[in-house]
């Protein structure tokens, strides 16, 4: 069993492992009409190879420590999702904090917590000095999320995301080490 990075007591983050593969790709599959609407990744003829991949490219990022990408699970340790941070800039310390929750999962706050344990966990672990969450702002799942995380509203940034080809505003969170003392 892999160490739990961070936990709730009724979620918690952790790494990807290989053998997370089925668990991770049925989560994806339930939940592809969501994805597909806010992910870049996913399309149509998305397969458990193009999971495969994805997974074995997290962890070769991880190491680069370019993207540091975690499983989101229950407290038995079922798939709930993933989160994660990625476009990190190393100089200033920011990163973009990113999560997604499958279908059945939703509506539970486990998003907003996921996203408030991956920043706690980034700030102790990584150093990171601030944590942005750049939400598509028609996402009001993921915006609402945002808020309810505690992380802090900072405006809409016009033509911030470009998304199947077309750029769109997005709302903009944040989180500070400050939050968490």
């Amino acid at each position: 069993m892999l160490e739990t990075l961070a936990s709730d007591g009724r979620i918690g983050i952790r790494r990807f492992a290989p053998s997370d593969l089925s668990a991770f790709y049925a989560a994806i599959d339930e939940s592809r009409g969501e994805l597909g609407r806010w992910m870049p990744w996913m399309h149509d003829g998305y397969t458990i190879a193009d999971t495969a991949d994805w997974i074995a490219r997290r962890e070769d990022e991880w190491n680069a420590g370019v993207d540091f990408s975690v499983l989101v699970v229950d407290a038995a340790g079922g798939v709930l999702g993933a989160s994660g941070f990625n476009q990190i800039n190393r100089e200033h310390r920011i990163a973009n904090l990113g999560y997604w929750v499958r279908t059945s999962a939703t509506r539970r706050g486990v998003a907003s917590a996921a996203a408030r344990l991956t920043a706690a966990w980034g700030f102790r672990t990584l150093g990171i000095g601030r944590a942005e969450i750049v939400a598509l702002r028609d996402n009001t799942a993921s915006c609402r999320a945002a808020q309810k995380s505690g992380a802090r509203f900072e405006g809409h940034a016009r033509n911030r995301l470009l998304l199947h080809g077309r750029w769109h505003d997005a709302a903009v969170y944040a989180f500070v080490p400050g939050d968490f003392a």
